[in-house]
């Protein structure tokens, strides 16, 4: 199994939105790519509730059964289309992929 973990920093203000209206569309928009997304197997997106200079925004945990899964996931439209948003939005993302058996 892969585990997907990515985190963003998001700006006070883009796209005519506000960092909270942001991390709140991006929450939903990303939930519903389980439904949308076959690869998927476990998603799950937490917005942060302790604000601090080291701490991220939004937080996407995931799994998939493959890296080719993964790898699926991430060039699929519907993921393609929320992180042509989050990229606008973003001014920091961290990610880790790792396998766990």
């Amino acid at each position: 199994m892969i585990k997907h973990i990515v985190m963003w920093k998001i700006k006070e203000v883009a796209e005519g939105l506000t960092k909270e209206k942001i991390a709140e569309k991006i929450k939903r928009d990303a939930e519903v790519l389980k439904d949308k997304i076959k690869e998927i197997r476990e998603l799950e997106i937490g917005i942060n509730v302790k604000p601090s200079e080291a701490a991220y925004d939004v937080v996407l945990y995931s799994t998939f059964d493959t890296m080719e899964d993964l790898d699926r996931y991430q060039t699929h439209p519907e993921h393609v289309k929320v992180a042509e948003f989050i990229g606008k939005v973003r001014e920091a993302r961290v990610v880790v992929d790792y396998e766990v058996e």
